[in-house]
């Protein structure tokens, strides 16, 4: 196996994309909170001392998404067009969705991932005070398309399903 990120020296480096086609490319990613009901239900009342949940994560997931390449160390500075957060209230949780776009030379993955990370993040700091016992889980990637290496749809083609 060939590893791309590091020199002829064994080093760590960030692969160069300068010659790449610019393309289209968009990323899907998802996570989950798991928490109790009555979280849930002070959730949707507005009833959170620190604010509003929803759109308090909903922003930080976006310059989660901004911010990734200032987290992730080989990941490139990218211009994205787009991002959307959306969210899916359960009795039993929180789902999360992120969906990131570019036009550019590489994809968009870590950053609707980090967005979703991020988002979760927000919200479990928002409601520590009332539910310490919450989990964040199941954080993962969709959907990709664009680039070299083609589209991905999480279910086809690969060994774990969502």
């Amino acid at each position: 196996m060939e590893f791309t990120h590091f020199n002829d020296a064994g080093r760590a480096y960030m692969v160069e994309v300068g010659d790449k086609d610019d393309s289209k490319r968009t990323a899907v990613a998802k996570g989950r909170i798991e928490m109790g009901a009555e979280t849930v239900e002070m959730i949707k009342e507005g009833m959170v001392k620190k604010g509003d949940v929803l759109s308090v994560s909903q922003i930080a997931g976006i310059m989660g998404a901004k911010k990734t390449s200032d987290l992730i160390p080989m990941c490139h500075n990218i211009p994205l067009t787009g991002v959307d957060i959306s969210f899916n209230l359960k009795e039993d949780g929180l789902e999360i969705r992120a969906e990131v776009k570019t036009v550019g030379k590489t994809g968009v993955e870590m950053e609707a991932l980090t967005a979703v990370s991020i988002t979760a993040l927000t919200v479990y700091d928002m409601c520590k005070s009332v539910d310490k016992a919450m989990v964040i889980e199941e954080i993962a990637l969709l959907k990709k398309t664009g680039g070299k290496s083609g589209d991905f749809i999480r279910g086809e083609g690969d060994e774990k399903d969502s």
